[in-house]
């Protein structure tokens, strides 16, 4: 069992994120162009106020009832936005809360979305890149009839790749990504996390989902 994560300082955190806004400039981006999302799965309610305070401004969650009750908890401090996996009949829940559904990949959660949905609803959509078995995603090459499905506005693609023990093992997919929502024009990219997110930011993310690199003190 995952411990949450407890004690955190506003400073420190505060810290974390100029040094992670340093390094995108460090490999050619322009920091205002990439979205620092913290994943606040493992941190509980209480200590949100500190990431407020650390001035972060986006923050997403993995499971529906958590976002609810968080987003209640701290209403107009963050932008929610929803990443983890996307159970179809969580999708009226979510709504009035998040920005960003990141997690869209069945037809299920569609029929969901058409049910409930409006004009300003936004969503991503997952992609299984690496066509790994059992993992949540669509094959890129079903993304553009999934596009054409949607009854909703789809402002990105998501995707998470293979587990690597390298950062850069990660490159291939992330580039894949990129290239798919090049084709189909579709502005957002979430992609990355606290193991790869530097090469993430290269290969154009927009969104970056950290957690770790953020709550930490390790790094200088």
């Amino acid at each position: 069992m995952v411990d949450l994560i407890r004690g955190l300082r506003a400073e420190e955190v505060a810290g974390n994120l100029a040094r992670v806004r340093r390094e995108i400039a460090a490999v050619g981006r322009d920091p205002a162009e990439v979205e620092i999302l913290a994943a606040v799965k493992y941190v509980p309610s209480e200590e949100l106020g500190v990431l407020a305070e650390a001035g972060v401004t986006l923050v997403g969650e993995n499971r529906a009832q958590d976002l609810a009750a968080k987003a209640d908890a701290h209403p107009g401090e963050f932008t929610w936005d929803f990443i983890g996996h996307l159970q179809s009949r969580k999708v009226r829940q979510l709504l009035p809360y998040v920005r960003y559904i990141h997690s869209v990949a069945s037809d299920s959660a569609l029929d969901q979305l058409a049910r409930y949905g409006s004009a300003q609803t936004r969503v991503l959509v997952e992609v299984n890149v690496a066509g790994e078995a059992g993992k949540s995603g669509i094959a890129p090459a079903e993304l553009p009839g999934f596009l054409g499905r949607s009854p909703v506005t789809v402002v990105g693609l998501m995707t998470m790749p293979p587990l690597a023990p390298e950062p850069e093992q990660s490159r291939p997919y992330f580039a894949a990504l990129r290239r798919l929502a090049q084709r189909h024009g579709l502005p957002e990219l979430s992609m990355g996390t606290s193991q790869d997110y530097l090469v993430a930011v290269q290969e154009g993310a927009t969104i970056i989902r950290l957690g770790t690199t953020l709550y930490g003190s390790k790094d200088p």
